[in-house]
């Protein structure tokens, strides 16, 4: 009787493992792009078809961790990223105690590339990621958002987005300054002038 028992929560727990993956693979699913090939890194997602500025595209799915565990994790996919070459770290910071895992091959939203010039924002609603538009985007133009990377680290970054504005490296645009300064460039604002 006690097999019965054990054998049916293990068959409850599966199903329901399934189902969860399931959700979770058409959340990460839009009608608005698609993943190809990119110039600025390996793949990269395109739009399929106009989209209007603050429309939502796609969600950015994956398993919510605690701030520990999210340590962990991005450490572990920035090391595989070293030796392989591949992107690098698919964490999202949603709250004060817990970030976004997105490293799942069927979340689309994890192949947006960086650009210093991005055409999409993140936006968290609750413990969800949303991909929106900052801006109209045609059809066909990739979609890329600011990876918001932090400066103190930002040789690890190089930035190939390769935008008119690019700066170098993957760092928030709030940290451009400070990042000028520590390469003893002429302030961003500067440049663009």
């Amino acid at each position: 009787m006690a097999k019965a028992a054990k054998k049916q929560k293990k068959e409850i727990s599966e199903r329901e493992l399934h189902k969860r993956m399931l959700d979770s693979w058409n959340r990460a699913q839009s009608e608005l792009c698609e993943v190809r090939g990119s110039e600025i890194h390996g793949r990269g997602v395109y739009a399929v078809q106009d989209i209007a500025a603050e429309e939502k595209i796609v969600e950015y799915v994956g398993e919510l961790v605690d701030k520990d565990e999210s340590g962990v994790r991005g450490t572990a996919q920035h090391e595989h990223a070293i030796k392989t070459g591949d992107a690098a770290v698919y964490i999202f910071n949603v709250t004060k105690k817990y970030d976004l895992d997105g490293n799942f091959p069927w979340n689309t939203a994890r192949l947006i590339n960086h650009s210093c010039e991005p055409n999409c924002e993140a936006w968290a609603t609750g413990k969800k990621i949303f991909i929106h538009a900052l801006k109209d985007i045609k059809e066909g133009d990739e979609l890329t958002f600011d990876y918001g990377f932090d400066v103190e680290c930002f040789e690890d970054h190089p930035c190939l987005c390769g935008s008119d504005g690019c700066v170098g490296y993957i760092v928030s645009r709030e940290q451009w300054d400070t990042l000028d300064e520590k390469l003893g460039r002429k302030k961003s604002s500067e440049k663009a002038s």
